[in-house]
C-alpha cells in the first residue's frame, strides 16, 4: 500500500511551495535535482537526469563494435602545419 502523507501549500517569496516529509524523501531517493511533470491533473516529481547520461557506457559500446570512427573518412585533408608542427 502505498504510503499517503496530507501537506499544505505554503507560500515562499512570490511563488508557493510544498514540503516534503523526510519518509517520502527516503523512500524515494529523488536527489537535490528533480523535474516536475504536470499529468492529468497531477504534479509528477522524479529525479533529474543528466542530458549525457549514459554517454559514456555508450561510447564504450560503440570503441568494442568499431562504430567510433570519423564519418567523413578522409574529407578533411591535412595541412602543412599538421604534417609538419603537429606532434602525437
Amino acid at each position: 500500500m502505498p504510503t499517503v502523507v496530507k501537506t499544505r501549500i505554503v507560500k515562499i517569496g512570490n511563488s508557493q511551495g510544498i514540503r516534503i516529509p523526510k519518509i517520502l524523501l527516503e523512500q524515494s531517493a529523488l536527489g537535490e535535482e528533480v523535474e516536475l511533470i504536470l499529468e492529468a491533473e497531477q504534479i509528477v516529481i522524479r529525479p533529474a537526469h543528466s542530458v549525457r547520461q549514459g554517454w559514456e557506457d555508450a561510447f564504450q559500446s560503440m570503441g568494442v563494435r568499431g562504430d567510433d570512427g570519423l564519418l567523413d573518412g578522409e574529407a578533411q585533408l591535412p595541412t602543412a602545419w599538421d604534417e609538419e608542427e603537429w606532434a602525437w
